[in-house]
């Protein structure tokens, strides 16, 4: 629980970074946090606080682009960016009941992906800078606003930021189960369906 809490405060900061230096915009472990919390965590209270630390840092994210881009994000920006939080922690979920490193990589490109096209669609629909058609739909994925770096290269940061900082979190739970001298963690998922399977092997 400390080493968790530890965590997600650093991961706050690194999320603040980017008001300091663009090219480092979405290359956060926020959504990682998210996703890992509800493949490791049981206290599913753990699961709120990348929920926490995500509002927090929007408020004063979106006070320093108003200040100096002129720039603020829309209400339906945090709705769409929480819903995504929800989205990782359903996969993260799905994902602790078979844990794997397959699994966990594959958790982690869906929600890279998932973030990336529902977000840029809401600021799309949202912003009137874009025109509401498939070509400015498509200007918002790839180009975006012309005083920030290019879309596509946000996407390129979340999906770097997401696969590294989930494989750092799952090591570091996997290093600290070792420390331990506990089994690892990945194959909890599958030890739990053993019980199951010898249940249905005594009805036969």
């Amino acid at each position: 629980m400390p080493l968790a809490i530890v965590l997600i405060i650093l991961a706050t900061l690194y999320r603040l970074l980017p008001t300091m230096d663009l090219s480092l915009s979405n290359f956060t472990p926020m959504m990682a946090l998210a996703f890992c919390g509800a493949v490791y965590f049981r206290n599913r209270w753990m699961w709120l606080i990348p929920f926490a630390a995500l509002s927090v840092s929007d408020v004063y994210i979106n006070q320093f682009y108003a200040r100096e881009y002129g720039y603020s994000w829309p209400l339906s920006g945090l709705i769409v960016r929480t819903a995504c939080f929800g989205a990782a922690l359903l996969i993260g979920a799905v994902v602790a009941r078979r844990k794997s490193w397959l699994n966990l990589l594959n958790g982690g490109l869906i929600g890279a992906l998932l973030f990336y096209l529902v977000t840029n669609t809401q600021s799309w629909w949202a912003d009137p800078f874009y025109g509401k058609s498939l070509a400015g739909w498509w200007q918002a994925l790839t180009v975006g606003h012309p005083e920030f770096p290019p879309t596509i290269f946000f996407f390129r940061n979340t999906l770097f930021g997401d696969l590294m900082f989930t494989g750092l979190f799952a090591g570091l739970m996997e290093w600290v189960a070792h420390r331990k001298g506990e089994p690892s963690l990945l194959d909890e998922g599958e030890e739990e369906e053993k019980p199951g399977e010898g249940e249905a092997e005594v009805k036969e």
